[in-house]
């Protein structure tokens, strides 16, 4: 009877305790700015947590066969304690190949100059290859990329797409905007689009986003920059691989900061001011100038009759028509569209890619081949630029 009454006082207490599990690696990771010297990797956790990065070369050797250099997620020289984890490494050598993986460590509790750790997780380095990926060169030859938009948490559309792409020659994808249609909280943004994207490429091949409207909306917004260019001081930025330096914009709304949709917190007149200020230098640099081929990437397109259109136009074209880039991409509209260079006062074609629509591209030196497919894989347009 008293060994019967001890199990039951033990059971009691086993229900009393909290649930007890190991950390775990939720989403991710993914690449965030890929350049020829540097890359972000990105990465979530379902506890707070110190998160780090461990690289190593291509060469014949097994991940385990050295300790690889931890790199940390820190912030003014203070590991990150966090769910959200962001790591970018530098002083990488130009098209070249490195693998890697991201590690997480709970923190227990943090108590004065007490610190508690707890279980570890980390990528598979040893039941499968390392992820791997090879940085932007611009010496490259040819570049062939993809574009994405207005998905509005489509996975089956997206797989759609990205189906279609010959993954093993494609260097890198476009999300130009509205990959959401609200961020509610963070499982709508991963289960919306990002975990199909690590699925099918996002751990090996760099994504470059491009914020739509439809981001800028929800209780998520203001976080956006955590998952998507943590590194780095803005939205807006401009890389090069190979031929082609992309520009990225970022459109903000299209409505007036003043409509009653946005609650009077939104300032996007003067952040697209800001960004023009910014294009002023951007397109007299060496990245942009010495480029053979120049595609500027944002959502929104300079015309459609609504206010963050217009001033998009009234901003940005100005300063682009002086800077012959040669194709503009953008989506927003649901629909496919082409302006050829000239039209309405803009000197360079501008394509609008439908929300049902896969835009591929492949450029060298000399010429820029670009093919929009609508679902079943039909080529529905196309735009040759020669040099």
């Amino acid at each position: 009877m008293k060994t019967r009454l001890n199990w039951i006082g033990i059971l009691m207490l086993l229900v009393a305790l909290p649930a007890w599990s190991d950390i775990k690696i939720l989403h991710g990771p993914y690449l965030q700015n890929l350049g020829e010297r540097e890359a972000t990797i990105v990465w979530i956790s379902d506890k707070p947590s110190v998160g780090w990065l461990e690289m190593a070369p291509d060469d014949a050797s097994h991940f385990y066969a050295k300790e690889r250099k931890k790199i940390f997620d820190t912030k003014i020289g203070i590991k990150e304690t966090s769910t959200v984890h962001a790591v970018k490494v530098s002083g990488l050598q130009p098209g070249t190949r490195y693998r890697y993986r991201v590690c997480v460590q709970e923190v227990l509790s943090h108590d004065g100059h007490e610190v508690v750790y707890g279980s570890m997780a980390s990528t598979d380095v040893y039941g499968k290859e390392p992820l791997s990926f090879v940085t932007n060169d611009v010496n490259k030859n040819s570049v062939s990329f993809a574009m994405v938009n207005d998905i509005h948490g489509r996975n089956e559309v997206l797989e759609q797409m990205v189906k279609q792409c010959d993954l093993k020659k494609t260097d890198l994808f476009l999300f130009n905007g509205d990959m959401v249609s609200i961020a509610n909280d963070q499982e709508q943004l991963f289960g919306g689009f990002m975990d199909k994207s690590v699925e099918l490429f996002a751990g090996s091949i760099p994504m470059y986003y491009c914020r739509g409207n439809h981001e800028t909306r929800g209780p998520m917004a203001p976080d956006f920059q955590q998952y998507f260019n943590p590194k780095e001081k803005e939205l807006f930025y401009m890389f090069r691989q190979g031929p082609v330096c992309f520009v990225v914009l970022d459109c903000g709304e299209d409505k007036p900061d003043s409509d009653v949709e946005y609650y009077g917190i939104t300032a996007y007149d003067e952040y697209r001011t800001q960004q023009a200020e910014w294009l002023k230098t951007a397109l007299k640099s060496d990245l942009y100038t010495q480029a053979p081929f120049k595609v500027i990437v944002c959502h929104m397109p300079p015309f459609g009759g609504w206010h963050g259109e217009l001033d998009i136009a009234e901003k940005f074209i100005p300063l682009l028509n002086e800077a012959n880039p040669d194709v503009y991409l953008c989506g927003h509209l649901h629909q496919t569209i082409r302006k050829d260079a000239g039209e309405e006062g803009i000197r360079f074609p501008i394509i609008v890619n439908s929300n049902n629509s896969l835009l591929k591209a492949d450029a060298d030196h000399t010429q820029m081949n670009i093919r929009i497919y609508d679902l079943s894989g039909k080529e529905v347009d196309s735009l040759l630029i020669r040099k």
